[in-house]
């Protein structure tokens, strides 16, 4: 049998995420891999709590088809999470999507035609890549340091693709990185979009997860134009599986965006929907987003201070305040496969730099991830990483 498949489908079997929650579910691996948030502090009773109420009170309507802009108890929830990026609008401008990765997807097909520039991070979310490559994107990569995204190199970027569709961004906290855009470089961002007349995705998965430093303004805070869609989603400070994101946005966009998800898949799980808004409106949220921030700090800093005592001298990591990840790059290495295959012979797991580069990469690096690993594992598992390193390390300056 023959395939004719779209060119939306991957060409080559690489499945680097598909990889990556593999080797996260093999027991015998300790991973670094995914960006999986820490279970044992997933509420389940308090969930339960949740939603044996909403079945007894709200059971016919949790079960029926919903609306495709979302339930309005938790979009009134949504609200409330927004003002402490410091956006205040309403429920007009705000839909909930089926987790982030839809509304990355939705954002793609609505804007991005074959050949089309988006303007990306350089390495940025491997997945948004995945997603905006399937439409046909061209990616214009720029340069980053530790404050984030270089103004100068984006409106280079700019200049260079006057007629850009996208800019893609996390500014918090990055992904793959870890790394924080500076409040003066989130001013130009909105400056230059406006300046440009481009639309930028802000992408904020994070920003919750702080233990260091002041908290910054989101872009969308700061946009008078128009001109940035946020997006937001329960994953990392509530439940990944039960898949809420949202979009906030112009009605009018957010109209095309609940056009364009009940092509997609009518509505978000209207019971998740509930019991999400159930759970918060029962709960202090914040106290519960202080226990992961103080448990990941707590890895975070085990980690890093393995690190230091075992990487090879001269490898390089990032420093980040909060989040859920840090970014390695290795010097001297030509193939970060090889750091990954090295590391798995050690029942270790990373993300190879690769697949979050949308052109040329950056040979020698790979993201780790702590929040999902437990604190007694942690330096065995960085010392048994360094040895990979060190073997790769050692292959390369022999040729």
């Amino acid at each position: 049998m023959t395939y004719k498949f779209s060119k939306r489908v991957p060409q080559g079997d690489t499945d680097a995420v598909g990889d990556i929650l593999k080797v996260a579910g093999d027991p015998k691996v300790m991973s670094f891999a995914g960006g999986l948030p820490a279970p044992e502090l997933f509420p389940v009773a308090k969930v339960k709590q949740a939603a044996d109420k909403v079945l007894d009170e709200k059971g016919p309507a949790a079960l029926q088809y919903g609306s495709s802009q979302g339930v309005p108890e938790l979009r009134d929830v949504i609200l409330k999470r927004l003002e402490v990026e410091g956006i205040h609008t309403d429920t007009d401008h705000i839909m909930v999507a089926t987790g982030s990765q839809q509304s990355i997807d939705l954002t793609g097909k609505m804007f991005i035609d074959e050949g089309d520039a988006v303007i990306v991070e350089d390495p940025t979310y491997l997945t948004a890549i995945d997603v905006f490559r399937s439409y046909g994107a061209k990616f214009v990569g720029v340069d980053m340091d530790e404050d984030g995204m270089r103004m100068d190199s984006l409106e280079q970027a700019l200049k260079d693709n006057p007629n850009a569709k996208l800019i893609y961004t996390v500014p918090t906290f990055q992904n793959p990185t870890g790394r924080t855009m500076t409040l003066e470089r989130r001013k130009k961002l909105v400056e230059l979009a406006d300046k440009y007349d481009v639309m930028v995705l802000e992408d904020n998965p994070y920003g919750a997860i702080r233990w260091e430093g002041e908290n910054l303004p989101s872009l969308k805070s700061m946009d008078t134009t128009n001109h940035v869609i946020y997006m937001g989603t329960m994953s990392k400070i509530f439940s990944p599986g039960l898949r809420l994101g949202w979009v906030v946005a112009d009605p009018k966009l957010i109209k095309k965006y609940t056009m364009m998800k009940q092509s997609a898949d009518l509505h978000t799980d209207s019971l998740a929907q509930y019991v999400c808004a159930e759970y918060f409106k029962e709960n202090d949220i914040n106290d519960h987003i202080k226990a992961i921030t103080a448990l990941y700090h707590k890895r975070e800093q085990l980690m890093v201070k393995a690190i230091d005592k075992y990487f090879p001298k001269g490898v390089k990591h990032s420093n980040p305040e909060g989040g859920m990840f840090l970014w390695v790059m290795v010097p001297g290495v030509e193939d970060s496969q090889k750091l990954f295959d090295a590391a798995l012979k050690r029942n270790v797991a990373i993300v190879p730099g690769d697949p979050f580069f949308g052109n040329a990469t950056i040979p020698g690096t790979f993201r780790m991830n702590y929040s999902n690993t437990p604190e007694d594992k942690i330096e065995d598992g960085v010392k048994r990483l360094a040895e990979a390193i060190e073997e790769v390390m050692s292959v390369s300056a022999t040729k």
